[in-house]
């Protein structure tokens, strides 16, 4: 079977996007593997799939798949890719579009400079506890926005135990559906820098919702001011909350890198 695919980059977080809105989605988590495998298939850190509405008040069905082929709740980098794809498809016409996630509903919207904003809904409440992982007590934040995450406050993300510490958090008893792993360090009250362990992916150049959440961590923590510039490893972000259960804002970049067909 043959396989057309878009691969897409949002802050070099980056994603094989397939239309499925004509056809039937079938693909096993064996065959998602192998296509985000950067070696034997296409290689991304997720992949997206576009789909027709359940709910008939969204425009599309937005399914995201980790590169270890289990589905996962919400991809906020994914997101902003999946505005793009639609556009460039000419699959709608609206500049804002309501889209229905395993997270919940969320809100793209393409601005006029060609980046977008994505309202990323409300979060849950921020818990703050104490981690035991491997004997070491760590001060974590823990929060949804879809998806799990639990957020540290380090003094520098260049050389905090992302790859080593990371793995441990995600598969902690604490999660039992696993958690994506944050690293947050604060610039000034308005920046901050950022990386992420994301379950199911390894460590990724950038995580939307990570971001999203490192945020919200920072500034129930009183040590971050909204609106937020959050630098990745493979660009920046722009986080805004209110704080509450107003809905987290995220903008970014959003970049097609090439089109092809695989073979399945």
């Amino acid at each position: 079977m043959k396989l057309a695919f878009t691969k897409m980059q949002g802050a070099g977080n980056d994603f094989v996007v397939l239309d499925c809105t004509q056809r039937s989605f079938d693909l096993n988590g064996a065959q998602l593997k192998k296509i985000a495998d950067r070696h034997f298939g296409v290689g991304c850190d997720q992949i997206l799939v576009v789909e027709q509405p359940r709910d008939p008040t969204t425009d599309f069905r937005y399914r995201i798949f980790n590169a270890d082929g289990g589905e996962v709740e919400q991809c906020g980098n994914g997101a902003r890719c999946f505005v793009k794809f639609v556009h460039a498809r000419r699959l709608t016409t609206k500049s804002e579009i309501r889209v229905e996630t395993q997270g919940g509903i969320i809100r793209p919207r393409l601005e006029a400079d060609g980046e977008v904003n994505v309202d990323m809904g409300t979060p849950s409440r921020p818990v703050i506890e104490k981690l035991n992982v491997q004997g070491r007590l760590l001060d974590v934040t823990i929060l949804s926005l879809g998806n799990p995450h639990a957020v540290q406050v380090v003094p520098d993300v260049a050389s905090a135990p992302v790859t080593t510490q990371g793995p441990q958090i995600e598969v902690h008893p604490r999660f039992p559906n696993r958690v994506n792993a944050g690293y947050l360090q604060v610039l000034d009250r308005r920046s901050a820098a950022l990386r992420v362990w994301e379950r199911g992916a390894g460590e990724t150049l950038a995580c939307g919702t990570g971001a999203c959440a490192a945020v919200v961590a920072g500034i129930t923590r009183g040590l971050l001011d909204s609106p937020v510039k959050v630098e990745t490893r493979g660009g920046t972000l722009t986080i805004a909350w209110a704080g509450g259960d107003n809905p987290v804002a995220m903008k970014g970049p959003a970049t097609t890198v090439f089109e092809g067909t695989l073979e399945i």
